[in-house]
């Protein structure tokens, strides 16, 4: 543990919330027919550990998340009255039809393919702006925010803005990419500058895809104002080394330990 971080600290409420995708517990569960490891248990176990939300991402194929767990899981939510449940994927596919359907507190907007492995790019809102506006109306009319999945643009940021979006979720393979090379400054330097760019129209930041234990406290302590990370494959893959109650505690440490250290900078 951070000797900055006393032990009581790692499940309060921090400033960063983490919001665990199950959508790898899922996949496994999928390669059997035995209904095992159950997604709403894992679910459980981190919201019991002190994760702040769920996070599920429910394809059209149903390869991993299932519409019966989007279901399940909005019912464990409802009974965790500090937790949120966040759904993301495509707008222009599935998602809308959830959405309506259990009204989760966010709903992050991805433009994936249907047949894509997984997200890896963020919206292109030159393109798509015009059939995304009324959709980000339509969640707000449900009383669900809307985060867009984006890429490390300051410029776009004003864009997003103007489309009436709440918030943006840093696409953060790139960071991830370099993190430990001599590229990690200048590729953080570009997260900073959206990050300052958002904050400074009244934008929510969120951000995630390939967030670890390795690189998530320098992100946080170098990216201003950051709400909420969705981490799923990493922490998953974490857990089992260190079982999901104990990973979640390590995940909201490292959280912990990029707020220590930017209170006393």
């Amino acid at each position: 543990m951070n000797p900055l971080v006393a032990p009581e600290q790692v499940t309060h409420a921090h400033r960063c919330a983490l919001s665990v995708n199950v959508n790898k517990v899922a996949h496994l569960r999928n390669t059997r027919h035995l209904g095992i490891p159950s997604v709403t248990h894992a679910a459980t176990l981190c919201l019991q550990a002190g994760a702040q939300g769920i996070t599920v991402h429910p394809r059209p194929d149903e390869r991993h998340i299932r519409a019966a767990d989007v279901a399940e899981i909005h019912a464990l939510v409802k009974r965790w009255p500090e937790a949120e449940y966040n759904i993301e994927g495509n707008p222009f596919q599935n998602l809308m039809g959830f959405i309506r359907e259990v009204r989760p507190h966010q709903a992050t907007f991805v433009p994936d393919s249907e047949d894509q492995f997984t997200s890896d790019h963020g919206w292109d809102l030159a393109r798509d702006a015009v059939r995304l506006r009324p959709l980000i109306e339509e969640c707000h009319a449900l009383g669900v925010r809307v985060s867009l999945f984006m890429d490390p643009l300051p410029e776009a940021m004003a864009a997003v803005r103007e489309l009436g979006a709440d918030r943006i979720e840093l696409y953060t393979e790139t960071y991830a990419s370099a993190h430990g090379t001599p590229r990690q400054a200048e590729v953080l330097a570009r997260f900073t500058r959206t990050a300052e760019a958002a904050l400074a129209l009244g934008l929510g930041l969120n951000a995630g895809h390939d967030l670890s234990l390795a690189n998530l406290t320098d992100f946080i302590r170098a990216v201003p104002g950051v709400a909420e990370v969705s981490i799923g494959h990493a922490l998953i893959a974490d857990a089992l080394e260190f079982g999901l109650g104990d990973t979640v505690h390590r995940y909201l440490r490292a959280i912990v330990a990029a707020e220590a250290a930017e209170s006393l900078a």
